[in-house]
């Protein structure tokens, strides 16, 4: 079974590791051994840690997963030349990462948080020679998109890479919504986690704007908490998120 780095063990490690484990070997370097034993505990299986200073990465394939701030410093701890690095950095340019990590080859990709329940869509690019290892390995947490280049992996990103927090927002004004108007919060909660189950199987086959039209009755219950929407200006938000998380991506 192949054996993955990770370096770095926050959060998006932790969703990643959950979609990979049982699929590959996987050991998880850090600075702190209090939190990498909290990271194998979290994640449910015996797993081979190693502190940060002077880990050897030579021939590994590492999994990237260090805050975007931190690359300089984490870089000069290591040593060694990596086979390849997969870096799931949000906005860290594939310049960036072999200027200062030494490796063989670097592939920027960038999952989301569903990754711990096999159900991330994970963006790719970087080294062409790769991207069928990219799409295995990836692929193990849900589906995976190639795309051409970097500006393309940055918007993705503010999409894709950023969405499950858009739509956490979304699930609690519903909620919230219907509590607001007399449903207990259990049934409201309950109502909502079935209208995102349904409606991820629907998306996957249909155009949102079909969807859409296929519920809107003339004069009916959804139209009119749909010009509610449209009076608040929710298309414009949603669209401005994007457009903000892809700058904030190019700055990183």
């Amino acid at each position: 079974m192949q054996t993955i780095t990770f370096i770095g063990n926050g959060n998006m490690g932790l969703s990643i590791a959950q979609g990979l484990k049982g699929k590959y070997n996987i050991e998880v370097v850090g600075r702190n051994m209090h939190k990498l034993d909290a990271f194998e505990k979290a994640l449910g299986i015996k797993i081979d840690k190693y502190l940060l200073d002077d880990f050897d990465i030579t021939d590994k394939t590492i999994l990237f997963c260090v805050k975007p701030a931190n690359v300089e410093e984490v870089a000069t701890k290591l040593k060694g030349k990596a086979r390849v690095v997969f870096s799931v950095l949000a906005g860290t340019s594939l310049e960036k990462l072999k200027q200062h990590l030494n490796t063989q080859a670097v592939v920027r990709t960038m999952p989301n948080l569903a990754a711990s329940v096999g159900r991330s869509m994970t963006t790719l690019t970087g080294d062409m020679g790769y991207k069928k290892e990219a799409e295995e390995l990836l692929g193990a947490i849900g589906e995976t998109l190639w795309l051409d280049s970097e500006k393309e992996i940055d918007i993705a990103t503010a999409l894709a890479g950023s969405g499950p927090a858009y739509l956490a927002l979304v699930a609690e004004a519903l909620a919230d919504g219907a509590v607001k108007q007399g449903l207990k919060r259990e049934h409201a909660m309950a109502a909502m986690r079935g209208l995102f189950s349904g409606f991820g199987e629907l998306i996957q086959e249909v155009h949102p704007s079909l969807l859409k039209d296929g519920v809107m009755s003339p004069g009916g219950t959804t139209a009119a908490g749909y010009a509610a929407l449209e009076d608040g200006n929710a298309r414009a938000a949603f669209m401005n998120a994007i457009e903000e998380a892809y700058k904030r991506a190019k700055e990183l």
